[in-house]
């Protein structure tokens, strides 16, 4: 088990007209996060092949003492990732993130204690974060995150682009359409919020060879 602290100082610049999304400060939606449990398949679509990769599980629980987000891929090639994550309630300000592998009869666990100089989100629950937003035409978020594990956080931005109505698990769903190029210039990837409930629906990343992730609401 490895036990990770982090003291990290990062910069980052809003773009013009962006909110900039202060960690510590009440979050406008955040009841929009219920607590429950949601399914995802996740696939790569390459012309007109279609390759399963996992069942991406998320549930969300509320407890006295902050919010809980649990997360478990179930991948094709018998693989597990467990992610179990605590916030402070209204805030979304993380406390602590823990991430298990397991693959071959091989288990490996990380733990890690968000302690920063310059506070940061966690990366890994940035779809309920983002389910937390004012999402409206026109809305734009910079936001720090940080991926426990990897590179220094960075400031990310989402753009509301449009809207559009999808089909979802029981019909047609009318949704926010939002951009963010993961600070790569030159790529973008899609991400479809239910206007009623702000749950993802759908999202779509294009990588440079033309393949495109997708993860798709399940239930």
């Amino acid at each position: 088990m490895h036990k990770r602290w982090l003291f990290i100082l990062a910069l980052g610049c809003a773009s013009a007209g962006a909110t900039e999304i202060k960690v510590g400060s009440p979050l406008p939606r955040m009841s929009m996060v219920k607590e429950g449990t949601h399914h995802w398949l996740r696939y790569i679509r390459n012309g007109e092949a279609n390759t399963p990769i996992d069942i991406w599980t998320r549930e969300v629980r509320q407890a006295p003492e902050g919010m809980q987000v649990r997360q478990r891929w179930d991948g094709f090639n018998n693989s597990v990732v467990l992610l179990d994550s605590w916030f402070d309630k209204d805030t979304f300000k993380p406390r602590t993130h823990q991430r298990i592998r397991e693959k071959e009869g091989k288990r490996t666990v990380e733990d890690y204690d968000f302690a920063a100089y310059e506070p940061t989100f966690n990366f890994e629950t940035d779809l309920e974060f983002l389910q937390a937003l004012p999402l409206a035409a026109g809305y734009e978020a910079t936001i720090m995150f940080y991926h426990p594990g990897g590179p220094a956080p960075a400031r990310y931005t989402w753009k509301v682009v449009g809207s559009e109505t999808i089909q979802g698990p029981q019909g047609a769903v009318d949704c926010w359409l939002l951009t963010t190029d993961y600070n790569r210039p030159g790529t973008v990837a899609k991400f479809w919020m239910a206007k009623a409930t702000q749950l993802l629906v759908r999202q779509e990343a294009a990588a440079p060879d033309g393949r495109i992730m997708v993860k798709s609401l399940i239930d």
